[in-house]
């Protein structure tokens, strides 16, 4: 392909994934219906359950993977790296061969 062709398929590429991009939270810093906001510790405990709890929202709607109501970035920090924690992570990659 030319140059002339790929410029414009790449533009279109990065407009259809940009439409991909997740929004903000409106809930952030927001108490929730029991009055608390999860923090980092929240989010390290929800990423920890994170496998088990989406097997479970696939057969019940009150159950979510996600808090809403949560602190911001100390929040998903914790729920990545919980999350890191229990699927394997980094573990896998320090393997000897």
């Amino acid at each position: 392909m030319t140059a002339r062709r790929l410029v414009p398929l790449a533009i279109l590429l990065v407009l259809l994934l940009s439409a991909c991009a997740a929004g903000g939270n409106p809930n952030v810093d927001v108490a929730g219906p029991d009055g608390d906001v999860a923090g980092f510790w929240l989010g390290l405990w929800h990423g920890i359950i994170a496998p088990i709890t989406f097997i479970i929202s696939l057969f019940s709607d009150t159950v979510n993977i996600y808090e809403v109501h949560n602190s911001g970035n100390w929040y998903n920090f914790g729920f990545m790296f919980g999350l890191t924690m229990s699927v394997g992570g980094s573990g896998a990659g320090s393997r000897w061969k």
